[in-house]
């Protein structure tokens, strides 16, 4: 027990090395990046008449009054010196506290993240079992080729491929946002399953779910693909091993096999993708909200870096690597529970 816990300590204490070091790399990036938030908010500001110059002068005064002006490892320290705090800073735009922008988002991601999880892997687990049963056999063979179509089709592809039949040819569902805008919601957690159940609101949940249904599809989709040849192979591999024939010779039924023996002992490289593949719905959530206008993180990220807002780049950037980050410890501890040979790393 005592080697268990190091090892959780030890995967916990990489967290903040692993954020300082994305945020290091997330600050010299939007800096880097061409145009200057002051001069946009100076030309957003100005008059018609305003002359060059007086654009000039303002941007000075802009970059001034944003701390902009100063030396980049002075603004870094500034920057790091606040996120210790916890104070991500104000929008460049209407000030908002990032803060409170990230919370409003956060929740939309994780449900649009955790929904496209739970449908990649039902679709790819019972895909890749049915697959590696049927060996050899046409359902074997179409199972694997609709995955590597799926998992070749970009996020954007697929989202605007589903718009298209699914919103405007067929109309069976809305394309745009995560609830009605006539919809009267006062979100108390905003998330709004929760806030249903909360609030005794059951009239929130059916919009919501038709809403989600799209987005969640489309990021689920590539990811299945993915798993359903991982799960395979995984499967496959148990299948040949000796103690699932000895089982066989003594007479357990082929369910009894696969619940018991196979699934169990082909579980930490599913796991592993799984890990991995959070991380990819997480980057694909970004182009997913952009194109269902979902409003995200990912949604808040990409207005961000077209505004050059570089407080709601680093905070969204911040808060993305942290749910990975975090997702990825779970998975490290998962491994623990279901290999009990690692507890003795």
């Amino acid at each position: 027990m005592t080697g268990t816990w190091w090892l959780v300590v030890k995967r916990l204490a990489a967290v903040p090395l692993v954020l300082l070091a994305l945020s290091t790399m997330v600050f010299v990036a939007v800096r880097t990046l061409p145009g200057s938030p002051a001069t946009g908010l100076a030309a957003g500001g100005s008059s018609g008449t305003s002359s060059a110059a007086d654009i000039t002068a303002n941007t000075a005064k802009i970059n001034a009054a944003l701390g902009l002006d100063k030396p980049l490892p002075e603004q870094y320290a500034t920057f790091l010196g606040d996120v210790v705090h916890l104070d991500l800073g104000s929008s460049f735009y209407g000030g908002n506290d990032i803060t409170g922008l990230l919370g409003d988002a956060l929740p939309a991601t994780i449900e649009l993240t955790v929904a496209a999880m739970l449908i990649a892997v039902l679709i790819g687990m019972l895909t890749g079992i049915l697959a590696a049963l049927r060996r050899g056999t046409w359902i074997d063979t179409a199972t694997r080729a609709i995955g590597t179509v799926s998992f070749s089709l970009p996020w954007f592809a697929l989202g605007v491929l589903g718009i298209v039949v699914f919103g405007v040819w067929l109309r069976w569902l809305p394309v745009i946002g995560r609830l009605p805008n006539a919809l009267d919601y006062h979100p108390l957690t905003n998330f709004v399953l929760l806030d249903a159940i909360l609030q005794d609101r059951p009239e929130l949940i059916w919009p919501w779910l038709q809403h989600l249904i799209m987005p969640a599809t489309t990021l689920a989709l590539s990811m299945a693909g993915f798993i359903t040849r991982i799960v395979r192979a995984s499967v496959l591999e148990v299948l040949g091993d000796d103690f699932v024939r000895t089982a066989r010779m003594k007479g357990l039924s082929p369910g009894a096999i696969l619940r018991r023996h196979v699934l169990r002992n082909s579980s930490l490289p599913i796991v592993t993708v799984l890990g991995l593949q959070f991380g990819s719905l997480l980057g694909g959530s970004v182009v997913t909200e952009t194109v269902f206008s979902y409003p995200g993180v990912g949604n808040l990220l990409v207005n961000g870096i077209l505004q050059r807002d570089y407080p709601i780049v680093q905070g969204a950037a911040l808060a993305i690597a942290l749910l990975f980050t975090l997702v990825n410890v779970v998975v490290d501890l998962l491994y623990l529970a279901l290999d009990p040979r690692l507890r003795k790393a």
